[in-house]
């Protein structure tokens, strides 16, 4: 059953390399390539929100296994879009720049 209190927000939104047409939601200079479920909750937890994540398949992309997180209705999702963008690209930036394991 849909719960009217909280907001929706799929990894599609935010891949750049997908078209609108396709799912994504952000312009693709505030995109990133890719963005893993767990890079998704990482920025919305940032962010100071509550997010419950789940494992579903995207209505656009029905056979590619996504998934999404669902946030409490702070403010307009548009402007919430922005600013997980935002924090997501952060967040991105930040696990890329952590040191790998040497191999032996």
């Amino acid at each position: 059953m849909k719960d009217y209190d909280r907001q929706i927000f799929w990894v599609d939104y935010f891949n750049s390399s997908l078209s609108r047409a396709d799912g994504r939601k952000v312009p693709t200079n505030q995109a990133v390539k890719n963005p893993t479920l767990d890079e998704l909750a990482k920025a919305i937890g940032r962010l100071g929100l509550e997010a419950e994540v789940a494992t579903a398949t995207h209505p656009k992309r029905v056979g590619i296994k996504s998934g999404y997180v669902s946030v409490p209705k702070a403010k307009k999702k548009s402007a919430l879009m922005r600013e997980i963008a935002s924090m997501l690209a952060t967040v991105r930036g930040e696990s890329r720049q952590e040191p790998k394991p040497a191999k032996k």
